[in-house]
């Protein structure tokens, strides 16, 4: 019989099943907590605001530069813990695997979302993986849940910004939708471009010291600009941005404008956005520049008292409305 490929017998609950469990998941994620013959992990108990998060992945290739569907787990649920004002523990992974599934392409992405999560201090407390017969997955789906700590003190959201803000990113935005594009060669393009994906709790957290932190937010699906609608949407004020200042990498740009893309609507999933009192916009950009992943954090914009729009000022000095996301411009990009 073939052993080199995910059977539907690996999801029935026998040995086929316990072996993938023990000699794959258990083997790349064990720690003290984890244990595969439990229904349920007792966690210890823990002082603050119990945060908790939950996700799916179905990105398309599952392999991309800069990361895969593992990884991409482990970063997406973790920085939604840290945009939050907490501190990432422990998560949980659930595994949907199609039939002839190459079990050895199943073994790095698992090995990726272990070092992920070992990067990121968490760990994977429970799961579960089901096999579902061919034809009928994108050969593998996964869900995570997390679970972090946020400071009682740290009051965070959208209701807290008020006319007068400063809007910043701590980075160039749509990396990671332009390099999952390239990564499928769809359109016959190649190129170098990594993924930003990675855990944001550094820049988070520099950030949470802030007084006058007012609001964050990894702008992943939709991008940039869909954080800004949200904000227009929940506050009822303008949001002003200054195109110019909006980070974009050269090749993330001539991508874009080659195939008619707008990099403020791609996704990111290392990126933090944050809306902070305006009298301390230059402190926040300062705390953002001064660690590796922060280096090119800009402040991009401003919170208006008047229409609910997001109005882009525009590298040739004028403005425009920047409507809001209609249609999926890169589907499956996380």
């Amino acid at each position: 019989m073939d052993d080199t490929h995910i059977r539907l017998a690996h999801g029935n609950g026998g040995s086929y099943m316990r072996e993938l469990i023990e000699t794959l998941f258990a083997c790349h994620l064990a720690n003290p907590l984890l244990n595969v013959q439990a229904d349920a992990a007792a966690l210890p108990a823990m002082e603050g605001v119990v945060m908790i998060t939950t996700d799916g992945f179905t990105v398309q290739p599952l392999e991309f530069p800069g990361g895969t569907i593992g990884s991409l787990a482990v970063h997406g649920t973790v920085n939604d813990l840290a945009v939050s004002g907490a501190v990432p523990h422990y998560l949980t992974l659930n595994a949907f695997i199609e039939e002839g599934f190459e079990i050895a392409k199943l073994e790095r992405i698992i090995a990726s979302l272990a070092a992920a999560a070992r990067e990121a201090k968490v760990v994977v407390v429970a799961g579960d993986t089901k096999v579902v017969p061919r034809g009928e997955g994108g050969g593998l789906y996964l869900a995570t849940t997390g679970v972090g700590i946020r400071p009682r003190q740290l009051q965070l959201g959208m209701n807290h910004i008020q006319p007068g803000d400063a809007i910043l990113v701590s980075g160039p935005v749509g990396d990671h939708g332009i390099a999952v594009m390239l990564a499928r060669e769809q359109f016959g393009l190649r190129g170098e471009l990594l993924s930003d994906a990675a855990s944001v709790l550094s820049l988070t957290q520099v950030l949470a010291a802030l007084a006058g932190l007012r609001f964050m937010r990894d702008p992943t699906r939709g991008g940039l600009a869909t954080v800004m609608h949200e904000i227009c949407r929940a506050t009822r004020l303008e949001v002003r941005l200054d195109q110019i200042a909006i980070p974009v990498r050269e090749q993330v740009a001539a991508v874009c404008e080659m195939l008619g893309y707008d990099p403020m609507f791609l996704a990111c999933e290392g990126r933090v956005v944050a809306v902070v009192e305006a009298t301390q916009a230059a402190e926040a950009l300062t705390r953002l520049q001064a660690l590796p992943q922060g280096r090119e954090a800009a402040i991009i914009g401003s919170v208006h008292a008047g229409r609910a729009h997001v109005v882009l000022q525009t590298e040739l000095g004028g403005e425009r409305i920047l409507e809001e996301l209609e249609d999926d411009p890169l589907p499956r990009i996380c």
